[in-house]
């Protein structure tokens, strides 16, 4: 059976790694590919080149040398999950049919249109109205997670 996932994988690597240098970097605090990519358990490469493309539409800030690495600017921490997924996806994923239908819509839905639409206006309104900065502070405050890596996954779910 054919997975529904609505962002990419790179996407989602996108988003996480924006919110970790959201937590963890400042002008004063760069933070290395390497560094970024164990804790997430994100490919290295991948996301060195995910990065670089991120650098360029101006959602992460780079800079070279012994000292370099990736940060947020005050400036990148002000753009939304929304601009992440316009430069990684597009805005197709959002658009298409839940159940892979060429002709779904209002007018012409199909059997879990109405449903799942609601689902995606909720998801499509908090992606453009939060802030980068928003979503760190979510996550420092109620202690959600961009990573399980320092979790015993299968021990706990034996328990």
């Amino acid at each position: 059976m054919k997975k529904i996932i609505m962002l990419s994988n790179a996407c989602q690597y996108a988003i996480r790694s924006i919110l970790y240098l959201g937590m963890c970097s400042d002008e004063k605090h760069k933070v290395g590919v390497k560094t970024i990519s164990e804790e997430l358990e994100v490919p290295q490469p991948f996301l060195a080149k995910l990065l670089q493309q991120l650098n360029k539409s101006h959602l992460v800030t780079s800079t070279k040398g012994p000292y370099g690495g990736f940060y947020l600017s005050d400036e990148n921490k002000e753009k939304t999950v929304w601009d992440i997924i316009l430069v990684i996806d597009g805005t197709d994923k959002f658009s298409q049919c839940f159940l892979g239908l060429s002709k779904c819509g209002d007018d012409n839905p199909c059997p879990v249109h109405f449903t799942v639409s609601a689902f995606k206006n909720k998801i499509f309104k908090d992606f453009k109205d939060k802030t980068v900065a928003q979503f760190v502070e979510e996550i420092k405050e109620k202690g959600r997670y961009i990573s399980l890596k320092k979790f015993d996954v299968l021990g706990a779910a034996s328990d």
